[in-house]
């Protein structure tokens, strides 16, 4: 259904295909490659799934196996990231329409793309793992120990790659696949919701717009860079010696501009390596011109990259980090000079790779050598000679007629004559009658059709004959394919690093830390500085062991959601490898990103604001760790405030017990005292500033956008301020003015003295932990510190028995 054909009258031709459903709705994207495999344990095994895909125009079997049950949001949040072209489940998983919890989530979540049910039988783990010991290249056969006893992920590998194997009407060719087991641990967990919620790749308001952390970081030059950049985006690191690796390559990079411009110069000229092997490493069932032509493109493709690895060789050979150096090791792999070597044995020295149809042409017509096979000698002399009378029979009508004609060709119609109207004035304003008019300025002639079939019979010769040498020389370098799965790590990798570090070059960014701490000196939002053209307002964030739940508040439009948005793609940024947007910047490493955002309905699912607030901290409290970082922005606000305010209440109890890194806006300032029940719960508020008029009756609005400790002094969501903007009625206005404040009511008290006495000893306690754990200064600067933090503690003490006195 996604390749032009109707798959059912298909299943009638190949009795033999496992297809027995399909089923899709919109069309997908024209960039959608990817075909996954989903299924899940039965019985005792419920929970369990298995998980397989594998890129069409890239030749890597990604395998997983892992539990996940409930919502089912590992799944979903890999689909979400993978963006599949069609997902292959077994027919029992939706037989008669009764579906599995699994297969209806999935319908859910991913109604656009195609959907297709295979009998049961062919998820077959025994085959999937004849398959992957038949298909794997030797280099990566460790996988085989790996997946010997995960029998689900085996499972949708079989299924995977019988039905690749139908779409494709082609097979891998034995020992030349990469095939991996990747399990979620990893890299960070960040789910779909929360990747749309802080438009990571994608744009809410337009899809097309590049205004996403993807576009904000994307710099790079080849397929291979981008699809790497995405997917990191999407799954950060969690491996800080991986992460410094890649901060310490981008800092090399930011400080030798003649490596940076050598290194972007180098790789700009790389195709993409990930479908080139692909393509190589397919062998079709049937031969056809079409297939004859594609892989003599894909020989001088490989023959063009080969020889771009010496320039990009030369330019790492004075590197310094460990990364290039060890990008440039593996570029001295002697088997790229090997398989260059036998392709320049049949293949001419100056064929390369052109994209403008005729030269392409040519460029495939005479890549073989001459010599290598004499019938095919034959051939391209016979081509040559027509394409020769054909110059000659235009040459001859444009002295007949005295026009200035000229030879063009295009892909579609083959070679056919242009005319140059400009200062060209037509006998009777007519054209002769020998040409047949095609549009206003190109033409044919019967004999120039003729020509064109004598071109086309010759072509497909050549084509044939040059396809016979070319596999010949394929066969050998299916069994060196190894080195071009390095090469295209190395080079996505360095393309990727790349455009990390030209981002740097665009706007200030600072190189982030690793501690157990996050604190951003003077951070900024990093989409917000494309949008707006210039810095925006900056803000300090700091969440500690010791104060690990703030609570935001202040009015609407006062920057809160920005300010939550920022610290994530800040956290992200950091975690990817990139440089951030600060003056200064520490992060503890987030194992899981969640985020609670927006109030609306669900209409797809039929859930209320309420419903879908509930879903998704349900998610939340059931998945994070002390490891996580939360952001919830607005909580309850689908329900009466008492609710609201109860269910945010027992909500920030839960998170703070689970210690992870929070933050939690919020219009109900009631939860501001949870800052007096627990010491590690820090209230800070972004500051609104009233501004009366010259007449001293109106009052204004400014927002600083500016965050401060505290609790806000705004006793409203600020949306009466909001409506006295619009056409709303003044005598309106004033009467809910007056309603709201005999409704208002104090805050509960926030100054009770033990309290006070035992968030002091808490944050001293956590404090010397942060020093001993982290700290990198001498003995004397320590002992100053360790000074200042006694110091500090003793002045709490003091306004806790202060406190207390007065209240005596």
């Amino acid at each position: 259904h996604r390749h032009g054909k109707n798959i059912k009258s298909v299943c009638s031709l190949y009795p033999s295909v496992p297809i027995v459903t399909t089923s899709s709705s919109a069309s997908m994207s024209h960039s959608a490659s990817v075909i996954v495999a989903v299924v899940e344990g039965r019985g005792l095994a419920r929970g369990e799934i298995g998980l397989s895909s594998i890129n069409l125009k890239s030749p890597e079997l990604v395998l997983s196996q892992f539990a996940d049950t409930g919502t089912y949001a590992k799944v979903i949040t890999k689909l979400h990231i993978l963006m599949p072209l069609d997902i292959l489940m077994p027919d029992t998983a939706s037989e008669k329409g009764r579906g599995t919890k699994l297969y209806n989530l999935i319908m859910e979540n991913f109604p656009s793309v195609g959907f297709t049910a295979l009998q049961r039988k062919y998820f077959n783990e025994k085959k999937g793992l004849e398959y992957i010991q038949q298909l794997c290249a030797p280099e990566f056969s460790t996988v085989l120990m790996e997946v010997q006893t995960k029998y689900y992920c085996l499972a949708s590998a079989a299924a995977l790659l019988k039905y690749v194997e139908f779409i494709q009407n082609s097979v891998y060719a034995p020992k030349s696949l990469k095939v991996s087991f990747t399990g979620s641990e990893q890299t960070a967990m960040i789910d779909a919701v929360s990747a749309r919620n802080l438009e990571l790749v994608i744009n809410n308001r337009d899809q097309r717009s590049s205004h996403t952390l993807l576009g904000v970081l994307n710099h790079t030059k080849t397929p291979g860079g981008e699809r790497r950049l995405r997917s990191n985006i999407l799954e950060p690191l969690l491996d800080v010696d991986a992460i410094n690796t890649r901060l310490d390559t981008i800092q090399e990079l930011l400080q030798d501009e003649e490596l940076f411009f050598g290194l972007k110069n180098a790789i700009t000229h790389f195709l993409d390596i990930d479908q080139l092997i692909s393509s190589l490493i397919q062998l079709p069932k049937q031969e056809t011109v079409a297939v004859a032509e594609s892989k003599i493109i894909h020989v001088i493709q490989l023959k063009h990259t080969l020889e771009l690895i010496a320039p990009l060789k030369m330019v790492l050979k004075d590197a310094k980090t460990a990364l290039l150096k060890g990008y440039c090791t593996v570029l001295e792999d002697s088997r790229f000079n090997n398989i260059l070597a036998q392709i320049k044995t049949v293949i001419n020295d100056d064929t390369t790779y052109l994209k403008s149809s005729l030269n392409l042409r040519t460029q495939k017509c005479y890549a073989v050598r001459p010599g290598v096979n004499e019938f095919l000698d034959v051939a391209r002399r016979a081509y040559t000679e027509v394409v020769d009378d054909i110059t000659g029979l235009v040459n001859q009508l444009e002295e007949k007629y005295g026009l200035p004609l000229r030879t063009s060709f295009s892909s579609a119609r083959g070679f056919f004559i242009q005319l140059r109207l400009e200062d060209v004035v037509l006998p009777d304003g007519q054209l002769p009658g020998e040409f047949i008019k095609k549009n206003n300025y190109s033409f044919t002639t019967l004999d120039l059709m003729k020509m064109n079939e004598r071109c086309d019979e010759a072509l497909k010769e050549i084509f044939h004959m040059s396809y016979v040498v070319v596999c010949r020389l394929l066969n050998g370098v299916h069994e060196q394919i190894h080195c071009l799965y390095k090469l295209s790590d190395a080079v996505s990798m360095l393309d990727m690093l790349l455009s990390l570090a030209t981002a740097c070059t665009v706007s200030d960014y600072v190189r982030p830390e690793f501690t157990d701490t996050l604190a951003i000196k003077q951070g900024r939002h990093p989409m917000l500085e494309r949008v707006a053209g210039k810095q925006p307002v900056s803000n300090n964030s700091y969440i500690s062991e010791g104060s690990n739940f703030v609570i935001i508040t202040g009015p609407n439009m006062s920057g809160k959601s920005t300010y939550l948005k920022q610290v994530a793609l800040c956290q992200i940024m950091a975690q990817i490898g990139s440089f951030v947007p600060a003056e200064y910047a520490s992060f503890r490493v987030a194992d899981q990103i969640f985020t609670r955002i927006g109030v609306d309905d669900d209409f797809e699912t039929s859930s209320s604001t309420f419903m879908v607030e509930m879903k998704e901290v349900a998610y939340i409290i059931h998945t994070a760790t002390d490891k996580s970082l939360i952001i919830i922005d607005e909580l309850g606000r689908g329900t009466s405030a008492e609710e609201g305010i109860g269910i945010c209440h027992a909500v920030c109890e839960f998170i703070i017990s689970v210690k992870a890194f929070t933050l939690f806006a919020t219009h109900f300032l009631e939860l501001c005292q949870l800052e007096t029940l627990y010491p590690n719960v820090e209230n800070q508020h972004m500051q609104v500033q009233h501004i009366r008029g010259s007449d001293g009756s109106t009052e204004r609005v400014v927002y600083t956008y500016l965050l401060t400790r505290g609790c806000s002094e705004e006793r409203s969501y600020g949306n009466l301020k909001a409506a006295e903007i619009t056409s709303m009625p003044p005598a309106i206005i004033q009467e809910a003015k007056s309603i709201a404040a005999k409704l208002s009511q104090k805050l509960w008290n926030q100054s009770d003295p033990a309290t006070m006495k035992q968030r002091a000893v808490y944050h001293l306690a956590t404090r010397l932990l942060q020093t001993a754990r982290n700290s990198r200064l001498d003995s004397d600067s320590l002992r100053l510190y360790l000074k200042g933090l006694r110091r500090h503690y003793e002045a709490e003490l003091k306004n806790t028995l202060e406190s207390m006195n007065m209240e005596e």
